[in-house]
């Protein structure tokens, strides 16, 4: 039987890196796991008819839930969210407090993205100024945390912003507003509102974790192959030695 001796370094640097690359192989499956359950709570609630803005304090998961408002939007705080672009063009997404007239609730709607060709020209959008019905729903985007690019008190409006959190925005309007961004659906108060759900899909999780597996794979059989091959070159070593004293 051949005997094995694959040599220290190559032992180390394999006992380091094999564990790590099985991990990034599971790692990137369970990410794929949440995407696809991500993907299904939200085709499933979008199909869902819109709720009232006041059964949303007491939804304990309003995440993807459609809801349905009829109030006005506060266009004198607008916040235009940054770096968006759509089909290769740059621009900006339009988010404005809105008012619903039957729960009193202020929310943070998301009327859709703007085109922004040109920095030296503000992007040009327009205000309904009469009580309008919305129809969107909620997004809570998955691990991010939102926080204001600028002390609203130091700019004028509209603010240009890069995220945005909006419990501190309504602590900075002084008004009681509801915790996440909606999204508003296509309608005549929306800009372009084809928002994809998540950054990443679940097959591209699925290719990763495929790439991992292969690298951990090809880096045994490597190790195996060079303690295999450094055994054989000792063998014979050994055996034209002995030769050489007889």
């Amino acid at each position: 039987m051949k005997r094995f001796r694959p040599g220290v370094v190559p032992t180390l640097v394999v006992a380091l890196l094999l564990p790590l690359l099985v991990s990034l192989g599971f790692w990137q499956l369970g990410r794929g796991a949440e995407k696809t359950a991500l993907l299904a709570s939200y085709a499933e609630r979008r199909a869902a008819a819109p709720m009232a803005s006041s059964e949303l304090l007491h939804s304990a998961d309003p995440a993807f839930r459609r809801v349905h408002l009829h109030g006005q939007f506060d266009g004198a705080h607008s916040l235009l969210l940054d770096n968006r672009q759509r089909d290769g063009k740059v621009g900006v997404e339009l988010l404005q407090p809105f008012h619903d007239q039957a729960s009193g609730l202020w929310l943070l709607v998301n009327r859709g993205w703007l085109p922004w060709p040109d920095r030296r020209v503000p992007p040009q959008f327009s205000t309904p100024g009469d009580a309008v019905s919305v129809d969107a729903w909620v997004y809570v985007a998955p691990g991010t945390t939102f926080q204001l690019h600028a002390d609203p008190a130091s700019q004028s409006w509209p603010q240009t912003i890069t995220a945005v959190e909006p419990a501190k925005l309504w602590q900075t309007l002084e008004r009681d507003g509801f915790a996440y961004e909606l999204r508003a659906e296509p309608g005549p108060a929306s800009y372009q509102t084809d928002w994809p759900v998540v950054a990443m899909g679940p097959e591209k999780h699925l290719g990763y974790a495929v790439q991992w597996f292969a690298m951990s794979i090809a880096l045994l059989g490597l190790y195996l192959y060079l303690g295999w091959h450094n055994a054989k070159e000792h063998h014979h070593g050994n055996g034209h030695e002995s030769t050489q004293h007889v």
